[in-house]
Parts: C-alpha cells; sequence; structure tokens
C-alpha cells in the first residue's frame, strides 16, 4: 500500500479513535474508552508493521510438469 494511503488511512483512524473514546469517557465507560483507544493505536502499529499479502497469478493452481509420475 503507498505511504500517501497509509498517511491518510492512520489519520482518519487516529481521528475516528479519539471520537469514540471520547463519547465512551462522556457515557461514563471508563473501561471502554481506553480500549477502544488501545484498539485504534494497535490497528495503525499492526498496519505500519505488518507487510501486506502478495499473491502469484498462479496461486492455487498446480502446473502439468510438477505432478508426479
Amino acid at each position: 500500500m503507498p505511504v500517501k494511503i497509509k498517511l491518510g488511512l492512520s489519520l482518519l483512524v487516529v481521528l475516528v479513535a479519539a471520537i469514540a473514546s471520547y463519547f465512551q469517557h462522556m457515557l461514563g465507560h471508563d473501561r471502554i474508552q481506553y480500549v477502544v483507544a488501545f484498539l485504534g493505536l494497535f490497528m495503525i502499529f499492526a498496519m505500519w508493521l505488518l507487510p501486506e499479502v502478495k499473491r502469484d497469478e498462479s496461486a492455487g493452481v498446480v502446473r502439468r510438469d510438477t505432478l508426479p509420475r
């Protein structure tokens, strides 16, 4: 994924997590507030740290020349 898209998505996740955490705090849900904040940060961390899956064109296809005789 291009860096510009990752940055935009990270900003969006931070905003949504901050707003959701704030509303949970306003409702009096103190523990859930921290869970929401942690989940938002974890999603951003995972997006930047973990590589994306890259598949070959022939994923799952058995070639005839590789079959046992």
